[in-house]
């Protein structure tokens, strides 16, 4: 190998440290799913790609949402069930519960503005028609009622050192709508 060849990375860290990371976000639904709930001011606002592979949302949301959607488990969530490639959960939109399958390797951001901590993931490429889930997954239990709003895109914080690349800029949305008067 001549000096000015940089060497490949055959064991694949970057891949490696996003299946780690998801796991962070497996692991903090499994709390936030068990008999305590979320803890203190804790909740997470989730983003996701809507059209990637392994996303399972009603039509209706698809429709609303066709790339990205968030959403944000704080008091009214049901039924969330981490498991070891995907999570789920029961939401209400519209005062109407839906129920959302969402693997962890179509999360793009996992944020608790409670501690102002984010992680942020590439983008995985949209499903295509009749294509198999094979995204690296990096990855239950059942919920007391706990909170989603309708999903606003979460405010930016300043980003973390060991971050990957950020993709697509969030909009910012007032929060005030979701505080308690």
């Amino acid at each position: 190998m001549a000096k000015d060849d940089k060497p490949r990375d055959l064991m694949g860290y970057e891949a490696l440290q996003q299946e780690a990371l998801r796991g962070v976000i497996r692991l903090a639904l499994a709390r936030a799913a068990g008999p305590r709930g979320l803890p203190g001011d804790h909740h997470f606002y989730i983003s996701f790609r809507s059209d990637a592979a392994g996303v399972s949302i009603p039509p209706d949301l698809r429709a609303r949402y066709p790339q990205e959607m968030t959403i944000v488990l704080q008091n009214q969530y049901w039924d969330l069930a981490p498991g070891e490639t995907s999570f789920s959960v029961t939401l209400q939109f519209g005062g109407q519960p839906k129920g959302l399958t969402i693997p962890y390797a179509a999360v793009t951001r996992f944020y608790d503005p409670s501690i102002h901590y984010l992680l942020q993931f590439g983008a995985p490429p949209p499903a295509r028609q009749g294509a198999p889930f094979s995204l690296s997954p990096a990855q239950g239990a059942r919920a007391q009622p706990r909170q989603a709003a309708e999903p606003p895109q979460p405010p930016q914080p300043p980003p973390p050192k060991a971050q990957t690349p950020k993709v697509d800029g969030p909009k910012i949305v007032s929060l005030d709508q979701f505080r308690k008067k």
